[in-house]
């Protein structure tokens, strides 16, 4: 192991790290900016296209989906290609798809804009993470990780505020002028600073992997994102999730036997790094929640401005880039395990906190609940994600990245669609009952007006309250969080390891 490691530094030594980390981070930053800004935008493209919830999650849930499906690729792309070739196809597409985005006149149009922004992105953001890995030894990864996450940050912090300051004074679409710019500034900077990190090989592309994963991960969240229109009973839903959870299985079952692998899914039997993967996803599912029902409520149900929306998740933004090098600095010296215990009791608190919202919640304890919320997720992903990868043997080192990313990513939208769901039926069966009881009239208005209201924030609350429970397991999994280093190479015997013989 200490070769492998010691190899690995030597290649990376005579590797001038600022400009690479430079042009990473501000691809990253303006990769995840372009995600918060449309989050508060939401309800006024709903508004503007004529569009129902569950249609518009869509311009975030389907450049989620295309994310996941693509991350898996990451491990072979990084081996195909050199670090300067996808850096700059990435960021060229993401520019593209900008553009797209910024001049389309319908929701397909901007919807396609958005795929092709989702695959320059899902290119870029594992690149990143396998690049910090191989360029930064094992005792500084807590330190790079937290510089990461601060330009990872910086963006969800400007992204809400900026985007409501646009959105109620000029159309929706300025937005992405406004990030098309910064992508072609990145795309410039690469060509000219880029320089490539590990070597390429040769190896084989498992097209037959691709079509099952994107078959399951695809049917899966379309079946979660169509329960919020026609319900969990519903054939076409139930057809989704059957057909996505077969794909899946297949997926899995052909990655086991095949010789280059998509996903490395043998890297489960190192059990920290199953245990960390396992929490991040839930993580992740509860972080969405926050980031996508909060606008609806506030801007739908509340009546507050986009800008007052976007401000509301300011402070809470700016407090997480502060505290992530800092998380960083002290999971060097401590681990992983308390960092996420504090983080997830504080997580756990504060999102019971906004399954209690009412339609008189005052402003001030919505800000505070979400900032103290911000502090806890602080002190979860980056740690944790770490801890996992310290685990991996170098030469496994992108295909863990390749899996934990493709399971965050999936399980973000997967997230995103099912609070949606939770939220929308809620809201349809409340407004249902009512009506049934006959204690409000179809034709008196006002009297609908407020009931519509009252059953939006029931299905505001009621998808909290699930997010509470689900972030509570991550909660409890976390006290099995150890401190590891990097572990013997268990799939020496198997078949890839006649392939590291010859190289």
């Amino acid at each position: 192991m200490s070769t492998i490691t010691g190899n690995a530094a030597a290649a990376t030594k005579g590797i001038r790290r600022g400009p690479i980390i430079a042009a990473l981070l501000i691809g990253a930053f303006v990769a995840l900016l372009n995600q918060t800004l449309l989050n508060v935008a939401l309800p006024s493209i709903m508004d503007d296209l004529k569009i129902a919830t569950n249609t518009a999650q869509w311009l975030t849930t389907g450049f989620m989906l295309v994310n996941g499906v693509l991350i898996p690729i990451s491990a072979f792309l990084v081996e195909k290609f050199t670090t300067r070739q996808l850096f700059i196809t990435a960021m060229s597409l993401f520019s593209l798809g900008t553009l797209v985005c910024g001049i389309g006149t319908g929701f397909e149009m901007i919807m396609v804009g958005r795929v092709i922004q989702a695959v320059g992105a899902g290119i870029l953001m594992p690149l990143m993470n396998i690049v910090f890995l191989r360029i930064f030894p094992i005792e500084e990864r807590g330190k790079a990780m937290g510089l990461m996450a601060v330009a990872m940050i910086f963006a969800p912090a400007v992204g809400p505020t900026l985007s409501g300051w646009v959105v109620q004074n000029y159309s929706w679409r300025v937005l992405f002028f406004i990030v098309l710019p910064l992508a072609i500034l990145s795309t410039l900077l690469g060509m000219k600073t880029m320089q490539n990190v590990g070597q390429t090989t040769s190896p084989k592309l498992d097209k037959t992997g691709v079509i099952l994963s994107t078959i399951g991960f695809g049917g899966l969240l379309y079946g979660f994102s169509d329960a919020g229109t026609d319900g969990w009973g519903s054939a076409t839903v139930i057809t989704c999730l059957i057909v996505g959870v077969i794909a899946l299985a297949l997926f899995v079952w052909r990655e086991l036997k095949a010789e280059t692998p998509l996903l490395e899914f043998r890297i489960f039997r190192y059990n920290m790094y199953s245990l960390t993967t396992l929490i991040n996803i839930i993580i992740t599912m509860a972080l969405y929640s926050g980031m996508i029902l909060l606008p609806i409520y506030l801007q739908t149900i509340r009546g507050f401005t986009p800008m007052e929306s976007g401000l509301m998740l300011l402070p809470g933004a700016i407090l997480m880039g502060i505290m992530s090098p800092i998380t960083g600095i002290i999971f060097d010296k401590i681990g992983a395990r308390w960092l996420s215990v504090v983080g997830l009791i504080i997580t756990v608190i504060t999102t019971w906190q906004f399954s209690q919202l009412t339609d008189s919640t005052t402003y001030t304890h919505m800000i505070i609940t979400y900032t103290v919320r911000m502090l806890g997720m602080s002190m979860l992903s980056m740690p944790i994600v770490t801890a996992g990868l310290n685990q991996l043997p170098q030469r496994l080192s992108s295909h863990g990245t390749a899996m934990s990313n493709t399971l965050r990513t999936v399980g973000g939208a997967l997230g995103m669609a099912l609070f949606v769901s939770l939220m929308t039926n809620k809201t349809k069966s409340t407004i249902t009952d009512t009506l049934m009881s006959g204690t409000v009239s179809l034709n008196d208005k006002a009297a609908m007006l407020k009931l519509t209201q009252e059953a939006t924030i029931s299905g505001v609350t009621h998808a909290f309250n699930i997010a509470t429970w689900i972030t509570v397991v991550a909660l409890v999994l976390a006290f099995f969080i150890k401190k590891t280093s990097p572990q013997p190479d268990f799939l020496k015997t198997e078949e890839v390891q006649p392939q590291q013989d010859n190289q």
